[in-house]
């Protein structure tokens, strides 16, 4: 069997994957606060762990690992959002206004992470459906002397955990104390300690619990859905390394806390962030965009996966136009190789890189070797086809394939591209009459849209029937 090395931030070097049971690997991987729509710097750790996720599936077997991704649903971001809501206009109570705007947010965010190529894990709870356990753990930690309540609240008291506070982030209680921003409250025994329970108003989202109503902190909702869903001793925990401190910090302490003798997570992943045109992204620059607004400029999804896996996971990625444009360009090439071929085995070579802490430059290294065997004949275009796939590449996305009379303008490429999709969508949604008449429309302007299945997967083309089609008529179709 193939040995997977992984990056383990808790031991800060890599190490041979070994899974506490082969027939059921585990991973946990922070999800979204659900109040807006992703931008790029959050679709990075999907990206990644999505790659993970194939290659344990294809290590192991489909069959044999468990991936859970939670959404978080409750939190001061959605009430505010809600708030807004409310004062601008909107109707219904501040509950319902949050129920309303985490359903909407959490559909965009499948939809759009679907157009990146990702799988959906196994498991996607919701806090919201996990708040009995939520009260259960902090009860736990509250009688085993971890936590304490005051004034409503519940907070985990870092002083009964301080010699092993700290470790994962590789910081002092007291260095943190010294350089953290961290919350002053007089009900508080030490600043370091953080909510595990919190009031609610009457307005806001709120559940009984023999505190009062209130909600759940943050770091209590990842623990407790973890341990429902996995166990209290999984494989892999990964984020971005954002979220080393304090919420995995605080993920260990009180998981550990709670079930001493479970272990938590063994191998901590954590992804490094991302930049724009060598800036950090902010919307005071004006660099600031969500994967909705890339897709809506043009930019395929399989583009924006392939520009991620160019950059190693674990060091800093800058999103170019250069790079985006370089990456269209390649996966069409690659398209147009293996297009009319059948996906047979992922290169072993591919695996390989993939095995090595996740090397995805080094696994695109080998396509490019793989592309020129390709096209001089030398190569097997079906196993390039499947290696691509293995990457999370042409396995259902339709928006690449646009074929046929050329050369296509640019133009003409992101019109056809848009429109696939947009038939696809209506496809998904089994909205076959808008389908039928889209498909018409296009047809009429010299366009075919149809589907290819191969080996399971349904891929969606746009074949040009002549070279002079006009853009702006697909788009108003």
């Amino acid at each position: 069997m193939t040995t997977i090395k992984l990056h383990n931030t808790k031991s800060r070097k890599k190490e041979g994957f070994v899974p506490i049971d082969a027939n059921n690997v585990r991973m946990y991987v922070c999800g979204p606060t659900v109040y807006d729509r992703a931008h790029i710097g959050n679709a990075r750790p999907v990206v990644v762990f999505d790659v993970l996720y194939r290659l344990l599936r294809e290590v192991y077997g489909a069959d044999h690992v468990t991936y859970v991704r939670n959404f978080t649903d409750v939190d001061d971001k959605i009430n505010a959002t809600a708030q807004a809501r409310k004062e601008a206009g909107a109707k219904g109570t501040l509950e319902e206004l949050v129920r309303e705007r985490t359903e909407e947010t959490i559909d965009w965010y499948l939809k759009d992470m679907g157009e990146l190529g990702a799988m959906q894990p196994n498991h996607m709870p919701r806090a919201t459906q996990y708040i009995a356990q939520m009260i259960a753990m902090n009860e736990d930690l509250i009688t085993k002397g971890h936590a304490y309540a005051a004034e409503g609240h519940v907070l985990f008291a870092v002083d009964s955990w301080k010699e092993h506070y700290g470790k994962l982030s590789g910081r002092s209680v007291d260095d943190m104390i010294a350089g953290a921003r961290v919350e002053v409250a007089p009900y508080k025994r030490n600043p370091m300690d953080f909510v595990l329970w919190k009031p609610s108003t009457a307005e806001q989202p709120g559940w009984e619990s023999p505190w009062g109503r209130g909600r759940p902190g943050w770091h209590i909702e990842c623990s407790a859905m973890a341990k429902e869903l996995l166990g209290v001793n999984f494989d892999i925990h990964g984020g971005g390394n954002d979220l080393m401190f304090p919420h995995h910090e605080n993920e260990i302490a009180q998981s550990c806390c709670a079930d001493p003798d479970g272990g938590f997570a063994n191998y901590w992943l954590h992804n490094e962030m991302l930049q724009v045109e060598g800036k950090k992204m902010s919307k005071s620059l004006g660099n600031f965009f969500t994967v909705r607004d890339l897709l809506e400029q043009g930019v395929p999804g399989e583009v924006i996966r392939f520009v991620f896996l160019s950059t190693h996971y674990r060091k800093p990625m800058d999103w170019t136009e250069k790079k985006a444009k370089q990456a269209k360009e390649f996966l069409m090439e690659i398209w147009s190789l293996v297009s009319e071929a059948e996906p047979t085995q992922p290169s072993p070579k591919v695996i390989e890189a993939l095995s090595d802490d996740l090397n995805t430059p080094l696994a695109l290294s080998e396509i490019h070797t793989m592309v020129t065997a390709v096209k001089s004949g030398t190569g097997d275009a079906g196993e390039l086809y499947a290696s691509m796939q293995l990457l999370g590449q042409f396995n259902f996305q339709p928006s690449i394939s646009v074929y046929g009379w050329g050369p296509f303008s640019e133009d003409q490429i992101n019109a056809a591209t848009r429109l696939v999709h947009r038939w696809m969508a209506f496809r998904n949604d089994k909205d076959y009459d808008s389908a039928d008449a889209l498909k018409s429309k296009a047809n009429t302007l010299g366009v075919e849209l149809t589907i290819a299945k191969q080996s399971g997967a349904q891929v969606g083309t746009a074949k040009f029937h002549r070279n002079d089609v006009i853009p702006q008529e697909l788009e108003e179709i």
